[in-house]
C-alpha cells in the first residue's frame, strides 16, 4: 500500500529530515584522517539524543540481515558500498567514505546519505562521487506529477552508464513515511515512460549507488550486512528523501 501525504505530513516529516541533514553535516565535519567510525557513530547518537529524535537503523532487522542492526550511522569505505557498520576502523588518507543515517521524529521518517573523500582524495574517487551525485538530481528532477517512476530509473541510469559506473543490483531506493522502508521501490535502473505514475504527495528515497569498476554484481562481508563490490573497485552512495508535489520536487533531508 502506498500512503501519500498531505502538506501538514510533508511538514512533519521535514521535521525529520532536518535532524538527518544536521548529522549527515556533523559526520562529514567531523571526519578525519584518524577518526574511528565509531567515533563517527557516536557523534551521531549524540546529535539524536540533543535534538529528541530516535535513529531508524538502530535495531533495524530486515528479513536478509542476519541479526538486527547494531548502530546509528552506516559507514562504507572504499570498496563497501552500503550498510557498513561502525568499528574501531580508523580512517585514511584518500578512503572514500559513504555515510547513510535515518532519524524519526513524531513517527515520520527522514533518510539521506552523502559520500566524501578523506583528507587528499584522487581524481577517480572525485569523478565518482560526482557523477553518483549528478545521477541522484537527475532522478530528482524526474520526480514530479504525471511523470512515471521509470523516468526516474532512466535519468540515474543514464549518468552512471554512460560514465562506466556499475549500479549496484538488487539494490535502489523507496518509499519513506511512518516506517524507514515503505512501498514502491524505486529503482536506480528503468525505461523511460514505464512504471507506476508518480502522484501529488508521494515520499521516496532516492539514492544511486555507483561501482567505479563497472560490474553490477556484489558480495557480503563477514558481517552479513556490508554489500562489497564483487571486484574491489570503489563506489560511492548518495540519498536524499523527497516528495512529488504541483510545484516540484521537495527535498525534506536538504539543510
Amino acid at each position: 500500500m502506498i500512503e501519500l501525504k498531505s502538506r501538514g505530513e510533508l511538514e512533519a516529516m521535514r521535521a525529520a529530515g532536518r535532524v538527518v541533514a544536521k548529522v549527515l553535516r556533523a559526520v562529514r565535519e567531523h571526519a578525519s584522517v584518524g577518526t574511528s567510525l565509531r567515533e563517527l557513530d557516536q557523534l551521531a547518537a549524540d546529535i539524536l539524543n540533543d535534538e529528541g529524535a530516535k535513529s531508524s537503523f538502530l535495531h533495524y532487522h530486515p528479513r536478509f540481515a542476519p541479526s538486527p542492526y547494531p548502530a546509528v550511522l552506516c559507514t562504507s569505505v572504499n570498496d563497501a558500498v552500503v550498510h557498513g557498520i561502525p568499528t574501531d576502523y580508523r580512517l585514511g588518507d584518500g578512503d572514500l567514505l559513504s555515510v547513510d543515517f535515518g532519524a524519526h521524529v513524531d513517527g515520520w521518517h527522514g533518510d539521506a546519505a552523502v559520500s566524501f573523500v578523506v583528507g587528499n582524495g584522487n581524481q577517480a574517487d572525485l569523478d565518482l562521487i560526482a557523477a553518483t551525485e549528478r545521477g541522484m538530481w537527475a532522478g530528482i528532477e524526474q520526480a514530479r506529477p504525471g511523470n512515471r517512476m521509470g523516468d526516474i530509473g532512466h535519468a540515474i541510469a543514464a549518468i552512471g552508464r554512460r560514465a562506466g559506473y556499475g549500479l549496484l543490483a538488487d539494490n535502489g531506493g523507496h518509499g519513506v513515511g511512518r516506517a524507514m522502508h515503505e512501498a514502491p521501490h524505486v529503482p536506480n535502473e528503468a525505461v523511460a515512460g514505464k512504471g507506476m505514475p508518480l502522484r501529488e504527495g508521494l515520499v521516496i528515497a532516492i539514492e544511486p549507488m555507483f561501482l567505479a569498476g563497472g560490474r553490477d554484481d556484489y558480495r557480503y562481508a563477514d558481517d552479513g550486512w556490508t554489500i562489497l563490490t564483487s571486484d574491489g573497485s570503489r563506489a560511492a552512495h548518495v540519498e536524499h528523501t523527497i516528495a512529488v508535489t504541483a510545484d516540484g520536487p521537495l527535498v525534506l533531508t536538504a539543510q
